[in-house]
Protein backbone atom coordinates (compact mmCIF):
# COMPACT_ATOMS: atom_id res chain seq x y z
CA UNK A 1 0.00 0.00 0.00
CA UNK A 2 2.85 2.38 0.89
CA UNK A 3 4.38 2.23 -2.58
CA UNK A 4 1.03 3.12 -4.20
CA UNK A 5 0.58 6.09 -1.90
CA UNK A 6 4.14 7.14 -2.71
CA UNK A 7 3.45 6.90 -6.46
CA UNK A 8 0.27 8.97 -6.15
CA UNK A 9 2.17 11.46 -4.00
CA UNK A 10 4.87 11.87 -6.62
CA UNK A 11 2.31 12.33 -9.42
CA UNK A 12 0.42 14.96 -7.42
CA UNK A 13 3.65 16.77 -6.51
CA UNK A 14 4.59 16.96 -10.19
CA UNK A 15 1.20 18.40 -11.15
CA UNK A 16 1.26 20.82 -8.23
CA UNK A 17 4.72 22.00 -9.25
CA UNK A 18 3.46 22.61 -12.78
CA UNK A 19 0.80 24.91 -11.33
CA UNK A 20 3.28 26.56 -8.98
CA UNK A 21 5.64 27.33 -11.86
CA UNK A 22 3.01 28.42 -14.39
CA UNK A 23 0.50 30.44 -12.35
CA UNK A 24 2.94 33.26 -11.49
CA UNK A 25 3.93 33.39 -15.16
CA UNK A 26 0.27 33.95 -16.02
CA UNK A 27 0.21 36.72 -13.40
CA UNK A 28 3.13 38.36 -15.22
CA UNK A 29 1.30 38.23 -18.56
CA UNK A 30 -1.88 39.48 -16.92
CA UNK A 31 -0.24 42.46 -15.21
CA UNK A 32 1.90 43.42 -18.20
CA UNK A 33 -1.15 43.53 -20.47
CA UNK A 34 -3.73 45.22 -18.25
CA UNK A 35 -4.63 47.57 -21.08
CA UNK A 36 -5.58 44.70 -23.44
CA UNK A 37 -9.01 43.66 -22.19
CA UNK A 38 -9.54 40.70 -24.54
CA UNK A 39 -6.13 39.26 -23.69
CA UNK A 40 -6.64 39.76 -19.94
CA UNK A 41 -10.06 38.10 -20.14
CA UNK A 42 -8.45 34.97 -21.61
CA UNK A 43 -5.64 35.01 -19.04
CA UNK A 44 -8.17 35.35 -16.20
CA UNK A 45 -9.94 32.19 -17.37
CA UNK A 46 -6.62 30.35 -17.64
CA UNK A 47 -5.58 31.45 -14.14
CA UNK A 48 -8.82 30.30 -12.55
CA UNK A 49 -8.99 26.97 -14.37
CA UNK A 50 -5.34 26.17 -13.65
CA UNK A 51 -5.82 26.90 -9.96
CA UNK A 52 -9.27 25.37 -9.49
CA UNK A 53 -9.07 22.22 -11.62
CA UNK A 54 -5.39 21.28 -11.34
CA UNK A 55 -3.92 23.21 -8.41
CA UNK A 56 -6.50 22.60 -5.71
CA UNK A 57 -6.86 18.83 -6.29
CA UNK A 58 -3.07 18.44 -6.56
CA UNK A 59 -2.56 20.42 -3.35
CA UNK A 60 -4.92 18.20 -1.36
CA UNK A 61 -3.71 14.92 -2.85
CA UNK A 62 -0.08 15.94 -2.20
CA UNK A 63 -0.87 16.90 1.39
CA UNK A 64 -2.98 13.82 2.16
CA UNK A 65 -0.64 11.29 0.58
CA UNK A 66 2.36 12.91 2.28
CA UNK A 67 0.63 12.68 5.65
CA UNK A 68 -0.48 9.14 4.80
CA UNK A 69 3.09 8.03 4.18
CA UNK A 70 4.17 9.52 7.50
CA UNK A 71 1.27 7.80 9.28
CA UNK A 72 2.01 4.41 7.70
CA UNK A 73 5.75 4.67 8.31
CA UNK A 74 6.41 6.83 11.40
CA UNK A 75 9.85 5.23 11.79
CA UNK A 76 11.02 7.50 8.97
CA UNK A 77 11.48 10.18 11.64
CA UNK A 78 14.34 8.07 13.02
CA UNK A 79 16.27 8.13 9.72
CA UNK A 80 17.91 11.47 10.36
CA UNK A 81 17.30 15.18 10.27
CA UNK A 82 16.78 15.17 6.50
CA UNK A 83 13.09 14.23 6.90
CA UNK A 84 12.45 17.11 9.28
CA UNK A 85 14.16 19.53 6.89
CA UNK A 86 12.24 18.06 3.94
CA UNK A 87 8.89 18.40 5.71
CA UNK A 88 9.73 21.99 6.67
CA UNK A 89 10.54 22.85 3.04
CA UNK A 90 7.43 21.01 1.83
CA UNK A 91 5.30 23.06 4.23
CA UNK A 92 6.93 26.23 2.86
CA UNK A 93 6.06 25.05 -0.66
CA UNK A 94 2.43 24.50 0.34
CA UNK A 95 2.35 27.96 1.96
CA UNK A 96 3.76 29.36 -1.28
CA UNK A 97 0.90 27.72 -3.20
CA UNK A 98 -1.64 29.19 -0.75
CA UNK A 99 -0.06 32.61 -1.31
CA UNK A 100 -0.63 32.16 -5.05
CA UNK A 101 -4.32 31.55 -4.35
CA UNK A 102 -4.44 34.80 -2.37
CA UNK A 103 -2.69 36.69 -5.18
CA UNK A 104 -5.08 35.11 -7.68
CA UNK A 105 -8.08 36.57 -5.86
CA UNK A 106 -6.49 40.01 -5.87
CA UNK A 107 -5.46 39.81 -9.51
CA UNK A 108 -8.88 38.55 -10.58
CA UNK A 109 -10.57 41.49 -8.85
CA UNK A 110 -8.03 43.93 -10.35
CA UNK A 111 -6.98 45.01 -6.85
CA UNK A 112 -3.43 43.67 -6.95
CA UNK A 113 -0.90 46.46 -6.51
CA UNK A 114 2.14 44.26 -7.12
CA UNK A 115 4.09 44.51 -10.35
CA UNK A 116 4.90 41.88 -12.93
CA UNK A 117 8.53 42.30 -11.85
CA UNK A 118 7.56 41.13 -8.35
CA UNK A 119 6.02 37.95 -9.78
CA UNK A 120 9.06 37.31 -11.96
CA UNK A 121 11.16 37.31 -8.79
CA UNK A 122 8.55 35.49 -6.68
CA UNK A 123 8.47 32.72 -9.28
CA UNK A 124 12.05 31.80 -8.33
CA UNK A 125 11.15 30.83 -4.75
CA UNK A 126 9.68 27.41 -5.62
CA UNK A 127 12.71 26.58 -7.78
CA UNK A 128 14.99 26.97 -4.78
CA UNK A 129 12.63 25.01 -2.54
CA UNK A 130 12.31 22.21 -5.12
CA UNK A 131 16.07 21.88 -5.53
CA UNK A 132 16.54 21.62 -1.77
CA UNK A 133 13.68 19.13 -1.35
CA UNK A 134 14.97 16.83 -4.11
CA UNK A 135 18.49 16.91 -2.69
CA UNK A 136 17.18 16.06 0.78
CA UNK A 137 15.09 13.16 -0.50
CA UNK A 138 17.70 11.66 -2.83
CA UNK A 139 20.98 12.41 -1.05
CA UNK A 140 19.75 12.43 2.57
CA UNK A 141 22.82 14.37 3.67
CA UNK A 142 22.11 14.28 7.42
Amino acid sequence: MFIWIKAIHLISVITLMAVIFYLPRLFVYHLENRDKKEFVDVIKVMEVKLHKFIGVPSFWITLLTGLGMLFINPSIFKTGGWIHAKITLAILMLIYYISLAVFLKRIQSDSCKLSSKFFRFYNEVPTILLILIVILVIVRPF
